[in-house]
This record gives C-alpha cells, sequence and structure tokens, in this order.
C-alpha cells in the first residue's frame, strides 16, 4: 500500500479509532478523523440499517474531504429482544449515556431470560467511500452471550456484558489484542483493507 495513502475514519469515537489504528496500524496508511477536520457538520445518523448509515457516513465525509473516507456502523442484536439495541446500540440509554448506563439498562432489560435464550452478536458494517468511484460495503459480525452482571474495564460500549464463550470472558476482559483479532470491527476492517490494498 502506499505510503502516501491517507484515508479519513468518519467517526469521533476515539475508542473505535484506537481500534482502527491498532488493526491497520503495518497498512502504511496514514489514519485521519474528523478531529483533523472540525469544520464537517455534524452527520445525523437516521437510517434504519448499519449499512445506510455507514454509506451515508463515508459519503459525505469523501465529499467534504476529497479523501477515501471509513465509516463503520456497528452495534449489538440481542435475539431475546428482537435483534434490539440494533442501530440504536448507542443511543439505547439515550444521548450521553456511559458504558455503564448502556450495560445496566441491557442486563435490565435481560434480567428474567434464562442463559440459553441469552444469545447476541456484535455487527459491524464498513463503508469505503473513493472520489469517484461507487461506494463499498463490507461486514463482519461476532457471535456471543449476554452475561448476567458487567464483567472487565476494557474497551467500550456493551463490551464489559458481551460473553465470548470460546474464552469464557467478556469482550472487555480479553484486552486489546484478542479483542482485534475477534471484534466484528476487525473482521469487518480486515475486509476492507484487501480493498484498500487493491
Amino acid at each position: 500500500m502506499s505510503q502516501e495513502l491517507e484515508i479519513v475514519i468518519a467517526s469521533g469515537n476515539q475508542g473505535k479509532i484506537e481500534e482502527i489504528n491498532h488493526i491497520l496500524k503495518d497498512s502504511g496508511v496514514k489514519i485521519l478523523s474528523l478531529q483533523d477536520y472540525p469544520d464537517i457538520p455534524p452527520i445525523v445518523e437516521d437510517g434504519h440499517t448499519f449499512e445506510e448509515n455507514a454509506v451515508k457516513k463515508a459519503e459525505t465525509v469523501c465529499r467534504f474531504t476529497c479523501k477515501i473516507s471509513l465509516a463503520d456502523d456497528s452495534g449489538l442484536e440481542v435475539d431475546a429482544l428482537n435483534g434490539a439495541p440494533g442501530v440504536m446500540s448507542a443511543r439505547y440509554a439515550g444521548e450521553g449515556a456511559t458504558k455503564k448506563d448502556l450495560c445496566e439498562k441491557l442486563l435490565k432489560a435481560m434480567e428474567d431470560v434464562p442463559d440459553q435464550e441469552r444469545t447476541a452478536r456484535f455487527r459491524c458494517v464498513m463503508a469505503i467511500a473513493q472520489p469517484g468511484r461507487s461506494t463499498q460495503t463490507v461486514s463482519g459480525e461476532c457471535e456471543g452471550l449476554i452475561a448476567h452482571s458487567m464483567q472487565g474495564d476494557y474497551g467500550f460500549g456493551y463490551d464489559p456484558v458481551f460473553l465470548v464463550p470460546s474464552y469464557r470472558k467478556t469482550m472487555a476482559e480479553l484486552g486489546g489484542e484478542i479483542k482485534n483479532r475477534i471484534s466484528h470491527r476487525a473482521l469487518a476492517l480486515n475486509k476492507a483493507r484487501l480493498i484498500l490494498e487493491s
């Protein structure tokens, strides 16, 4: 990949930017984010699907910066809650909710759900917008279970209540190295990386 290639991550979420930076660190790409472009107006995520939101963010930032833009929309889908919180994951407990607020609201909604019905997945859709080209999307999923309590301090969002069965730990207990190998965002980003390298 060319040393000069710059990609704008269409996000202000520091946790996401750090994850993406970590996964792309050996790719020779220069990562920029919305913090480098404070004049970009806020992008309203009003899509009904992860894909709609990711495409809207990537294309808006690409138009504004005239650079390749990478955007993701991701969230938690809980089977017992008919796929909720889904696209509302970040706003499930209201605007400005903390990791603790999100997890506590989810645990309350799940308090009577038996173990075998606590299946869930993290899902991520990534959109790559390039000037003068069609926007491409890729996705990644990480299957798991909703724990009965918050465990672990690493990560953000629902990581402390998302149990990864093969490790018998929550995402927040696994730490960066494992998470950046198995997470929904890592899986989607590795697919995106192939597109960027081509």
